[in-house]
């Protein structure tokens, strides 16, 4: 059970973090209409897969809670804002600093944590997102301009994480909400750049149409395997595992396509680098001593 929900994280951390270089094949298509067909497409595969399964009882259950569809609202707005950054940010060049954000969000979630869901902080915890603040402050005092990539992606995701935990819908069944929520602009920004002549999904031919198209199961394949994963292994392991993502994404940006890295940006990624492993080990090293104190 554990092994394979080892291997289940492992994937989908693996595919996000090579996911910069499929972006990268869709290069010359715009960001949003890159996101669009992924919205479209990720619906497409959700309703297959939701039809083979026979899963449709929590429809009614979504429809008739207002509740409910006000918070999917609100986490369709933000994941919506970190896929469209996102896909721009790596076209643009930016892959390092988008792993930046990634590399925060752990520290945002505690901090999110304490103001949302009343949880405390532990010394240690304090100290990382004092140490990962600082890491931020000095890349924006250093480049003289806010790392607004790095913050974006890494608030986006962290409040469409607590915003989910309050919907508490199952993975698939909840991107298809959202998907379904916003598919409707994206088929109508899509008929207007096919109208102009400009659309990728037809004039950029089979291949670029194919691109797009699994786009779709993209999205929605690391989702399922997270959330399988997170059923079979530890909270501490998928935190460990987590890291797995921004270091391809880094590793990428860094060395396959030669993004600039100075000192200034070195120093400045350390201290958040060094943040996480104090955050880290202080949460192995709170779950051991838990383990030795008797039941």
């Amino acid at each position: 059970m554990a092994r394979r929900g080892i291997l289940y994280a492992t994937l989908c951390y693996l595919i996000w973090g090579f996911m910069p270089a499929y972006w990268k094949l869709l290069g010359r298509v715009p960001a949003l209409e890159i996101l669009s067909h992924r919205i479209v497409w990720a619906l497409v595969f959700n309703v297959i897969l939701l039809a083979a399964l026979g899963r449709w009882a929590w429809v009614r259950r979504v429809l008739t809670d207002r509740k409910t569809l006000l918070v999917m609202t609100a986490s369709t707005i933000t994941i919506s804002i970190n896929w469209l950054v996102y896909i721009w940010a790596v076209n643009a060049g930016h892959i390092v600093d988008s792993s930046l954000g990634y590399f925060i969000n752990p520290l945002v979630n505690v901090a999110l944590g304490v103001a949302f869901f009343g949880e405390r902080m532990r010394p240690g915890q304090w100290a990382a997102i004092v140490l990962a603040a600082a890491g931020v402050i000095y890349l924006t005092v250093s480049s003289g301009a806010l790392p607004w990539i790095s913050l974006t992606l890494a608030f986006s995701f962290g409040i469409y994480g607590a915003l989910r935990k309050v919907a508490r819908l199952e993975s698939l069944e909840g991107l298809t909400v959202e998907t379904s929520l916003v598919t409707l602009p994206a088929l109508a920004f899509l008929g207007w750049r096919a109208s102009t002549g400009e659309g990728a999904f037809v004039a950029g031919g089979s291949t670029l149409t194919v691109l797009l198209i699994v786009a779709g199961a993209l999205t929605a394949v690391p989702l399922l395997l997270f959330a399988s994963g997170a059923r079979r292994i530890p909270l501490s392991t998928l935190g460990m595992l987590q890291y797995l993502a921004p270091t391809i994404q880094f590793m990428l940006g860094a060395l396959v396509y030669r993004e600039p890295f100075d000192w200034h940006r070195l120093l400045g990624f350390g201290a958040v680098w060094l943040a996480l492993v104090i955050y880290a080990g202080e949460s192995v090293l709170r779950q051991r001593r838990a383990a030795l104190l008797p039941a």
